[in-house]
Protein backbone atom coordinates (compact mmCIF):
# COMPACT_ATOMS: atom_id res chain seq x y z
CA UNK A 1 0.00 0.00 0.00
CA UNK A 2 2.90 2.68 0.71
CA UNK A 3 4.55 1.77 -2.73
CA UNK A 4 1.16 2.37 -4.56
CA UNK A 5 0.82 5.58 -2.51
CA UNK A 6 4.87 6.59 -3.17
CA UNK A 7 4.36 5.70 -7.27
CA UNK A 8 1.09 8.16 -6.89
CA UNK A 9 3.08 10.69 -5.83
CA UNK A 10 5.62 11.06 -7.76
CA UNK A 11 3.33 10.75 -10.67
CA UNK A 12 1.63 13.71 -9.14
CA UNK A 13 4.58 15.66 -8.91
CA UNK A 14 5.92 15.34 -12.55
CA UNK A 15 5.16 17.92 -15.11
CA UNK A 16 2.93 16.54 -17.47
CA UNK A 17 4.73 18.19 -20.50
CA UNK A 18 4.08 17.76 -23.93
CA UNK A 19 7.30 17.37 -25.15
CA UNK A 20 8.26 13.98 -27.29
CA UNK A 21 11.05 12.19 -26.94
CA UNK A 22 12.18 12.44 -30.50
CA UNK A 23 12.15 16.24 -29.78
CA UNK A 24 14.50 15.94 -27.25
CA UNK A 25 18.08 17.21 -27.37
CA UNK A 26 21.28 15.09 -26.54
CA UNK A 27 22.95 18.03 -24.73
CA UNK A 28 21.28 19.01 -22.13
CA UNK A 29 22.58 22.01 -21.15
CA UNK A 30 20.91 23.26 -24.82
CA UNK A 31 17.55 20.87 -23.66
CA UNK A 32 17.10 22.71 -20.63
CA UNK A 33 17.70 26.64 -22.70
CA UNK A 34 14.86 24.67 -25.19
CA UNK A 35 12.51 23.88 -21.92
CA UNK A 36 13.09 27.51 -20.56
CA UNK A 37 11.93 29.24 -23.93
CA UNK A 38 9.12 26.97 -24.63
CA UNK A 39 7.92 27.86 -21.43
CA UNK A 40 8.20 31.27 -22.27
CA UNK A 41 5.83 30.92 -25.42
CA UNK A 42 2.11 30.41 -25.90
CA UNK A 43 0.63 27.77 -27.66
CA UNK A 44 -1.50 29.63 -30.54
CA UNK A 45 -3.91 26.76 -30.50
CA UNK A 46 -4.93 26.78 -27.33
CA UNK A 47 -3.60 29.65 -26.06
CA UNK A 48 -3.97 29.35 -22.30
CA UNK A 49 -0.71 26.71 -22.56
CA UNK A 50 3.01 27.32 -23.03
CA UNK A 51 4.52 25.27 -26.14
CA UNK A 52 6.00 23.21 -23.31
CA UNK A 53 2.49 21.96 -22.66
CA UNK A 54 0.57 21.49 -25.69
CA UNK A 55 0.21 18.95 -27.71
CA UNK A 56 -1.28 20.63 -30.54
CA UNK A 57 0.67 20.41 -34.05
CA UNK A 58 1.73 24.13 -34.19
CA UNK A 59 3.29 23.66 -30.59
CA UNK A 60 5.32 20.81 -31.69
CA UNK A 61 6.93 22.62 -34.67
CA UNK A 62 7.91 25.77 -32.84
CA UNK A 63 8.97 23.28 -30.17
CA UNK A 64 11.49 21.92 -33.27
CA UNK A 65 12.09 25.85 -34.51
CA UNK A 66 13.43 26.53 -31.00
CA UNK A 67 15.66 23.87 -30.63
CA UNK A 68 16.59 23.84 -34.75
CA UNK A 69 17.95 27.98 -33.54
CA UNK A 70 19.52 26.52 -30.32
CA UNK A 71 21.26 24.18 -32.23
CA UNK A 72 22.25 26.73 -34.81
CA UNK A 73 23.85 28.82 -32.61
CA UNK A 74 21.18 31.52 -31.35
CA UNK A 75 20.84 32.62 -28.09
CA UNK A 76 17.86 32.45 -25.95
CA UNK A 77 17.20 36.18 -26.69
CA UNK A 78 17.53 35.53 -30.12
CA UNK A 79 15.20 32.46 -30.38
CA UNK A 80 12.53 34.78 -28.67
CA UNK A 81 13.10 37.23 -31.27
CA UNK A 82 13.16 35.07 -34.55
CA UNK A 83 9.56 33.60 -32.95
CA UNK A 84 8.17 37.07 -32.18
CA UNK A 85 8.96 38.09 -35.98
CA UNK A 86 7.04 35.28 -37.35
CA UNK A 87 4.23 35.36 -34.85
CA UNK A 88 4.24 38.92 -33.45
CA UNK A 89 3.81 39.79 -29.36
CA UNK A 90 0.97 37.55 -29.23
CA UNK A 91 3.29 34.22 -28.87
CA UNK A 92 4.82 35.02 -25.34
CA UNK A 93 2.97 34.30 -22.66
CA UNK A 94 4.24 37.47 -20.71
CA UNK A 95 4.09 40.42 -23.34
CA UNK A 96 6.65 43.42 -23.70
CA UNK A 97 5.13 46.42 -21.40
CA UNK A 98 5.11 48.90 -24.75
CA UNK A 99 2.62 51.04 -26.14
CA UNK A 100 0.51 47.91 -27.87
CA UNK A 101 0.17 46.20 -24.96
CA UNK A 102 -0.44 49.05 -22.38
CA UNK A 103 -3.61 47.87 -21.64
CA UNK A 104 -2.69 44.28 -20.71
CA UNK A 105 -0.93 45.34 -18.26
CA UNK A 106 -2.59 48.46 -16.90
CA UNK A 107 -6.36 47.00 -17.09
CA UNK A 108 -6.07 45.13 -13.79
CA UNK A 109 -4.92 48.40 -12.00
CA UNK A 110 -7.60 50.45 -13.31
CA UNK A 111 -10.37 47.91 -12.81
CA UNK A 112 -8.79 48.00 -8.60
CA UNK A 113 -9.14 50.89 -9.04
CA UNK A 114 -12.54 52.15 -9.94
CA UNK A 115 -14.11 48.99 -8.34
CA UNK A 116 -12.99 50.75 -5.19
CA UNK A 117 -13.84 54.23 -6.20
CA UNK A 118 -17.44 52.71 -6.60
CA UNK A 119 -17.20 50.79 -3.52
CA UNK A 120 -16.16 53.81 -1.45
CA UNK A 121 -18.92 55.88 -3.50
CA UNK A 122 -21.84 53.56 -2.69
CA UNK A 123 -20.25 53.38 1.22
CA UNK A 124 -21.01 57.22 1.53
CA UNK A 125 -24.47 57.21 0.25
CA UNK A 126 -25.12 54.61 2.53
CA UNK A 127 -24.22 57.41 5.54
CA UNK A 128 -27.13 59.42 4.37
CA UNK A 129 -28.89 60.78 7.52
CA UNK A 130 -32.18 60.66 7.20
CA UNK A 131 -35.09 62.69 8.94
CA UNK A 132 -36.77 61.31 12.25
CA UNK A 133 -39.88 59.87 11.73
CA UNK A 134 -43.24 62.29 12.29
CA UNK A 135 -45.87 62.01 14.86
CA UNK A 136 -48.13 60.56 11.87
CA UNK A 137 -45.67 58.01 10.61
CA UNK A 138 -44.93 56.50 13.88
CA UNK A 139 -48.32 56.33 14.51
CA UNK A 140 -48.95 54.39 11.00
CA UNK A 141 -45.87 52.27 11.80
CA UNK A 142 -47.34 51.02 15.21
CA UNK A 143 -50.86 50.26 13.83
CA UNK A 144 -49.31 48.35 11.06
CA UNK A 145 -47.47 46.12 13.62
CA UNK A 146 -50.49 45.70 15.66
CA UNK A 147 -52.41 44.68 12.55
CA UNK A 148 -49.97 42.43 12.32
CA UNK A 149 -49.88 40.95 15.40
CA UNK A 150 -53.33 40.21 15.43
CA UNK A 151 -53.01 38.12 12.60
CA UNK A 152 -50.01 36.11 14.03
Amino acid sequence: MKALLAVLFLLAAAPALAVEPGERLDDPALEARAREISQELRCLVCQNQSIDDSNADLAHDLRVLVRERLVAGDTDAEVLDYITDRYGDYVLLRPPFQANTLILWLAPAALLLAGGAALALRMRRGRVETAPLTEEEKAAVDALLAEEDRRA
